[in-house]
């Protein structure tokens, strides 16, 4: 039904082309005036060189979720939205543009560079892995007048971060009037209720001036998935054999029992966002403006259950007279298990984001000048909640005689912190040559001073293990890390001839941590007609290293592991043969043409390559420790070294323990097809309908991976490369390779009905049965290689103008509930009877494109004035 669905939609958006070409008015190009990629003042989207889409407030109506990415993710075929993350990461979600990291896509917001988030995505086998970028969850939906999206390389116009591509976000300036909306929603099944509401509102600013401020609030609760727990059942809800009494006893008056462990699912969060943008004119030719943000977040997430007998005690005891401490090596019979039920700990994070811009622009003796600063943060405060400190809970105990009360649950982990200044002059002047339209010089500056810093976290927090689940930050955790840079550019665009526009650009730029990089970048376009264009693109560019890539450091502890998340820049790193973080360095090539072949329809065409070198990647696990690997189950010394010289405990690794690093490991190719096509049909009185489609190709290979240092190097172990085939298959199959978006808006009277039906192209990644993720390749007896087919997914927004002010939605993403697939149980009938990876049966594939939560359903009401 689905595919017969989209099959009908797509032919629909043709069908009507050919049979009102005829009568069809000569209808204009978009006469939307664009300022993303590039200098020249009055270009329209539809003339542009480079390609450029841009996003309304129409995409905001039309999609359930009022969250930005999930906005860019239903309108962008290039664009992939972040499903499900590992710990802190599941917290902050993320998109990539055109397959890459979305490190590597720059957010601007009036055209002005956006701070990034200080929670580093940390955890590898994810396409989204390394992820520290703009969190565009604090910026107001309601208070964005439209979005437009560069799918070019632009580290010449911008700088670092512009591989893949620029977001700019404009702002709305409106003076007066405004708009109000309330929303919520819930998923078909699975949990996930969602309410929002937001306002916006103009204001005149004097005579000269206006005042535009937006208030959101949002919120998301958690989403559950899976049912059983492996460790201790059979994947029909029966106990396993074999548990002790207090294990079993533990599991039956949990609360939720059978169905203990809730890790695979959303996090809850709130979010309270205000934003404003305001400008007065200052004379005839100069405006003084500002605009900023402030947000904060309280999000949770559950972690991996633990049984009564993770955290025991045994009393001391009085021997003639003389107090004799508890053993503290394994439990006695008189032990103490002062959580009954066993406890499911769960991630905090309360998280404040703050954003300040001002400037002055404007025109002096026929220059166009615009200065400006910018001032963004963001600070992280972590909690482990709901959890508690086995070691620190059996030493204390084991010197008192009654059992201890007062079991601390809640850490307060320590705090991550970015923050960064820039300042920014941009000045410009058009040429009159004889040429068939002005030339247009631009040139400027931009410094920048950028702070990284991890505050450590209360002794509790990580002392003797820590927390369960997330220890805090220790002391050799904690620093503060700063750098700055410089950059200067020169833009120089023109017509020589007629129908002809060329674009050229060059940037230096020097970073106080690793040097300089020189970028350029030259495009052109070339319109034999109205109806037909020709443009293309031959550019290199960069990305420097986000500090939290350079400098984060912390534990990560689940039953029965321990790794460590080692600082590339730090000394231990060094000993162990890995090098300092530099840039990563890019060439993208693209050509493509703009069509016109009937009035009233575009089609836009774009082939791309993106080569990048010494690409920044998190590595796959590195063991130290790996239970039954020969006679004692070290697999590198020296790695258990690194992490003992950190101050990290492994008394839980009795499984295995090690790190992970993010290194200049791999150099990769990128190569696709961005197609759009839209078209808009006038019926008379059964109404009008805007069709648009748009297709994306795109196939990234790794052309290179870095050896592994000869100190960690064990062919024995199977630890032989840098990444697992899991990482591998993180930066190439698992985001689809092909995705269409095909969407029909009807607007009748008062009704107007949104369809868009999404073809998602296969996807896969290979899992291992031991969860390592070291894998050869291929279907074996230790690795599966997880495949999700081409899908189909539907989304139907139906909204009502009661007034012309007021206006009623209902809609539904993912009308047809499609469930992401689960993972499979293997060892069936047997004792070892598990799922693939991980703890709990029927877990969904974390890497599925749509996301794991299935349909979700929603109104919402919004009131102009």
């Amino acid at each position: 039904m689905k595919k017969l669905l989209f099959t009908t939609t797509a032919l629909a958006l043709f069908a009507p082309m050919a049979a009102q070409a005829a009568e069809a008015d000569q209808a204009e190009p978009s006469s939307e005036i664009i300022v993303t990629g590039t200098r020249q003042t009055g270009m329209k989207a539809a003339d542009s060189a480079a390609p450029i889409q841009l996003i309304g407030t129409q995409a905001f109506q039309s999609v359930g979720q009022q969250d930005l990415t999930q906005v860019l993710a239903q309108t962008l075929p290039s664009l992939n939205f972040q499903g499900f993350g590992g710990d802190t990461a599941n917290l902050t979600l993320s998109a990539a543009l055109r397959g890459i990291n979305p490190n590597d896509t720059l957010v601007l917001i009036n055209g002005k560079r956006r701070h990034t988030t200080a929670n580093l995505a940390v955890l590898g086998g994810s396409p989204y892995s390394g992820s520290a970028t703009t969190d565009l969850s604090f910026v107001p939906t309601n208070a964005i007048g439209r979005i437009e999206v560069l799918q070019d390389g632009a580290a010449a116009q911008y700088g670092s971060d512009a591989i893949a591509g620029v977001v700019n976000i404009m702002l709305k300036s409106a003076d007066h009037g405004g708009s109000f909306t309330a929303s919520g929603g819930s998923n078909y099944e699975n949990g996930g209720k969602t309410a929002a509401t937001a306002l916006n509102m103009g204001f005149k600013l004097g005579e000269k001036g206006f005042v535009n401020i937006t208030g959101e609030y949002k919120f998301h609760d958690y989403t559950s998935h899976g049912n059983y727990d492996r460790r201790f059942f059979y994947a029909d809800g029966t106990l396993k054999p074999g548990q002790s009494s207090v294990v079993t006893n533990g599991l039956k008056s949990f609360p939720s029992y059978p169905n203990v462990n809730n890790i695979n699912g959303d996090a809850r969060y709130s979010i309270y966002n205000l934003s404003f943008n305001a400008g007065y004119d200052v004379g005839s030719d100069a405006q003084v403006y500002a605009f900023g943000t402030y947000g904060n977040r309280n999000a949770k997430a559950f972690e991996n259950y633990r049984t009564p007998s993770r955290v025991w005690g045994n009393p001391a005891t009085v021997v003639g007279g003389v107090t004799i401490a508890g053993a503290t090596d394994q439990p006695g019979a008189n032990a103490i298990y002062p959580l009954a039920s066993g406890f499911q700990p769960q991630e905090n994070i309360r998280e404040e984001d703050f954003s300040l811009t001002a400037g002055i622009k404007g025109k002096a003796a026929q220059w166009n000048y615009d200065l400006s600063l910018t001032y963004g943060k963001d600070a992280v405060a972590l909690y482990t909640i709901n959890s508690a400190n086995p070691s620190l809970f059996a030493l204390t105990q084991a010197s008192s005689t009654s059992a201890l009360t007062g079991l601390q649950r809640n850490f307060y982990d320590g705090q991550l912190s970015n923050s960064e200044w820039v300042g920014n002059i941009d000045i410009s002047r058009d040429f009159d040559l004889g040429l068939s339209k002005p030339l247009t010089l631009a040139f400027g500056g931009e410094y920048r001073q950028g702070n990284y810093s991890i505050t450590q976290g209360e002794y509790a927090s990580y002392a003797y293990g820590g927390g369960q689940s997330y220890p805090g930050f220790a002391p050799t955790d904690a620093g503060s890390y700063g750098r700055t840079s410089y950059a200067g550019y020169i833009d120089v665009a023109a017509d020589p001839i007629e129908h002809l526009h060329v674009d050229v650009a060059g940037r230096y730029e020097h970073y106080s941590d690793f040097g300089s990089t020189v970028a350029g970048k030259f495009n052109a376009r070339y319109d034999f007609s109205e109806q037909l264009g020709i443009r293309g693109t031959v550019s290199n560019g960069f990305r420097a290293p986000t500090l939290a890539e350079q400098y984060y450091s912390s534990v990560n502890v689940g039953p029965g592991s321990t790794f460590g998340q080692l600082p590339p820049n730090s000394a231990a790193a060094q000993i162990l043969g890995f090098p300092k973080l530099k840039a990563e360095k890019s060439t993208n090539f693209s050509v493509g043409f703009v069509a016109h072949p009937l009035p009233k329809l575009q089609i836009t065409v774009d082939a791309y390559q993106i080569k990048i070198r010494d690409r920044i990647v998190p590595s796959g696990d590195i063991f130290g420790f790996l239970d039954g690997f020969g006679t004692n189950g070290i697999v590198s010394q020296p790695v258990l070294n690194a992490l003992i010289s950190r101050g990290v405990s492994l008394a839980d690794a009795s499984s295995y323990a090690g790190i992970d690093i993010f290194s200049n490991g791999v150099s990769t190719r990128t190569r696709g097809v961005e197609a759009t096509a839209s078209y808009s049909s006038d019926f008379g009185e059964m109404g009008k309908v805007d069709w648009s489609l748009g297709a994306n190709y795109n196939k990234t290979e790794i052309t290179k991976v870095n050896p592994l240092p000869a100190a960690v190097y064990n062919a024995a172990a199977g630890q032989t490369d840098l990444l697992t085939q899991t990482a591998k298959d993180a930066l190439t199959t698992a985001t689809p390779r092909v995705k269409l978006i095909a969407n029909a808006l009807w607007n009748i009277g008062q009704f107007s009905v949104n369809l868009r039906e999404t073809m998602y192209g296969t996807t896969s990644q290979h899992i291992s049965t031991d969860g390592t993720g070291n894998c050869a390749g291929g279907d074996t007896a230790t690795c599966r290689n997880m495949k999700i087919g081409t899908t189909f997914i539907t989304d139907l927004n139906v909204g009502y103008k009661f007034t012309s002010k007021i206006r009623f939605d209902l809609g539904a993403n993912n009308l047809f509930d499609k469930q992401a697939p689960t993972m499979p149980t293997i060892n069936k009938g047997t004792t070892s009877e598990r799922p693939l990876a991980n703890n709990v049966y029927n877990a969904p594939l974390s890497f599925t494109p749509w996301g794991i939560n299935g349909g979700y359903y929603y109104a919402r009401v919004t009131i102009n004035f």
